[in-house]
Order: C-alpha cells, then structure tokens, then sequence
C-alpha cells in the first residue's frame, strides 16, 4: 500500500509519466496557478494596484506557497521511484540538489525567510522577485518542455561552436574597430573592451547608434562585420531548428503505451521487435 501510494504520487507529479483524467487535471491546476503567481508578482510592482489589493496579494502568495510546499515534499517524498534517485536517504539527497529540485525550492524560499528571519523591505522586495522562478517550474508540467530540453542537449557541441565563433567575431570585430576609429574617435572608441559594446551590437544587428563609426576605414569594416553577424548568428538558429524539427520526427514515430503492471510507457516498437525474436 505505502509503495504502491508513492508510486501513483510520483507519476501523478510527473506528466510525461501518466495520462489519466487527475493528471491532466492536476497539471492544469498547477500551470494555472503557476502563471496567476507571476501575474501576480508583476501587477505587484504596480503602487496602485499593490495598495488597493495588497491584502489579497497576501493571502494568494501564503495559499500559493502552501500548495507548492505540500507538492515539493511530495516531490521529494515520492522521487525514490525515479532510477535516479532509487536509494531512500542519498536519492533524496541527489534529488533536492537537482536542477529541478532547486529551482522548486527558490520559488518558495523568499516566504519563508521573510517568516523566519523578518527582514527590511527593500531586500524582501528582491528576494521576492526570486517568486519569478515559478515560471521556470511551467516545464515540469508541459510535455513539449522535455522536447526543448532534448534539443539544447543534443546540440550542444554545435551550440557551444556556433557561440564560440560568435565570440570570436565580437573580439576581432573590436579589435580591427578599435584602430580603426580610436584616433578619430578617442572619447567612444577608448579602448578595445569599450569597443566591444559596438561589436556586440553591431553583430547581433541591433545597432544602438550610441557608437558609429566616421572614418572611411571604420564604415567600410562596420559593413563587413555586420554581414558577418547575420551569417553567424543565423547558425545557432539552423542548429536549433535542425534539432526540433528531428525530436518532432522521433515522437512521431515512437508510439507507447502503459505497462499494466508497473505503469511505465513501453515502446510499441520494442514489443513489435521483441515479438519477432521470439518467434
């Protein structure tokens, strides 16, 4: 009973784990309020709407924490279901320092600490900022998230290439700027990293115009290092959309269904090959 209990709250805290109707209802529950917690933490910042509904805010910020507290031990309690995590005191462990588990934690911390401790108001203001990570928590209860995780993680040697040669452009594009418009313009252009911020700019095509290059030299390499830009900074673009468009195919084809006994999605596939084997 106590096993079979932490196994049916560890699926239903973990949506890409289960698909029943308390799923979908929990999940959308917890996105909902998610979102209304940000909405809240912006309309705050509003003086007049904060003095007329402060009262309010209050109370759903204390509801709000209440129900995420309840879910992160829960979390915590249920996570030894997870091969990750299977060990009952040192999985735990490894689960509350987990990307996951913190990111949990720092939403609901500020509360907290401003019961515990009582703090001025000016550092409660930015520490209940930290209340903004509870946006992040939305890609534990949408299915897609995992998609976006599983592409930033198969391209990430081609990601950190594309950025390595992004930084490479900035810091030779300084460089060649720098001499280039030092002596025409020695107030702005005053040294190689104060010439960075025109780089910056100038390749990512945003182009503040606090920064311009006059001379001849200076106009001619901006044209250069602005097609550049576009070049490079259109790779990290194509590698990401290569990699989406390659995990949509995936999920396409894989197929699964739960396992009667223990719940776990099993790959049609793998049963369909298992089959063939044995036969």
């Amino acid at each position: 009973m106590y096993h079979s209990t932490k196994h049916k709250i560890h699926v239903l805290l973990h949506p890409e784990l289960g698909d029943t109707r308390w799923d979908k209802i929990l999940n959308a529950f917890i996105i909902v309020l998610i979102v209304l917690n940000v909405a809240a933490v912006i309309l705050e910042t509003v003086q007049p709407i904060h003095d007329k509904y402060a009262v309010f805010f209050h109370y759903f910020d204390m509801v709000s924490v209440f129900i995420f507290t309840i879910e992160y031990l829960l979390r915590v309690w249920s996570c030894n279901h997870d091969p990750r995590y299977q060990h009952k005191f040192h999985g735990r462990l490894h689960y509350i320092f987990s990307t996951e588990a913190l990111i949990d934690l720092i939403a609901i911390l500020p509360f907290y600490i401003h019961v515990v401790v009582g703090l001025d108001l000016r550092v409660l203001r930015i520490l209940r900022l930290l209340r903004f990570f509870r946006l992040f928590r939305l890609t534990a209860y949408m299915k897609s998230a995992k998609m976006v995780r599983s592409v930033f993680t198969l391209r990430a040697n081609e990601l950190k290439l594309s950025f390595v040669l992004i930084t490479f452009v900035i810091i030779i594009a300084s460089c060649l700027m720098y001499f280039a418009e030092h002596n025409t313009q020695p107030d702005k252009f005053s040294s190689i990293p104060a010439t960075m911020w025109w780089a910056v700019v100038t390749v990512t095509s945003i182009g503040y115009g606090d920064m311009v290059p006059i001379s001849t030299l200076g106009k001619t390499l901006s044209g250069i290092i602005s097609f550049m830009g576009l070049a490079i900074f259109a790779l990290p673009a194509g590698i990401i959309t290569a990699g989406f468009l390659e995990e949509i195919g995936k999920a396409k084809r894989k197929k699964h269904i739960n396992c009667p006994h223990c719940h776990q999605p099993i790959n049609v596939d793998d049963l369909h090959q298992d089959h063939h084997e044995h036969h």
